[in-house]
């Protein structure tokens, strides 16, 4: 193998080195979230989730087929609660509207949803979600996807 030969091996190189430290990395992350069982999981403590936001978490882990994450939460927003810091994730989120009327913005499109309804972003789209009522709203978020 020459100069050239090698030169041109290079990038292919760089992105086996990288690939490997990310997925050195996910493991790593993966390694410190307990592995998931069938059952049944309970809500836990009530967190304030920010102005006017509770959260309660059901579970957080890793699910045994394929190298993903899962974790759900409920969310209650009172009405008129300022929308939650618009944001982006290597995971996707599903909402499941339990009461009230929310809005979910994505890459700047909101959609309405109400009670019974189902939103979804996928990962790497910008979004945020707020009680556009004029009651309380909570649904409960799932997130699936890599390690974060």
């Amino acid at each position: 193998m020459d100069r050239r030969e090698f030169t041109g091996m290079m990038p292919a190189l760089l992105a086996l080195t990288v690939m490997g430290c990310n997925e050195a990395q996910g493991q790593a992350k993966s390694a410190a979230l307990p592995v998931l069982a069938s059952g049944v999981y309970k809500p836990g403590p009530a967190k304030v989730a920010g102005e006017k936001r509770t959260s309660h978490a059901y579970l957080t882990g890793m699910l045994t087929a394929g190298n993903l994450r899962l974790e759900m939460h409920e969310t209650t927003q009172e009405a008129g609660a300022p929308h939650e810091a618009i944001g982006t994730h290597l995971h996707n989120e599903i909402w499941l509207v339990r009461e009230g009327t929310v809005q979910l913005t994505t890459n700047g499109v909101a959609r309405k949803l109400e009670a019974g309804d189902v939103g979804i972003c996928v990962a790497g789209d910008k979004h945020f979600i707020e009680n556009i009522g004029d009651t309380k709203a909570s649904y409960f978020v799932v997130t699936v996807g890599p390690p974060e």
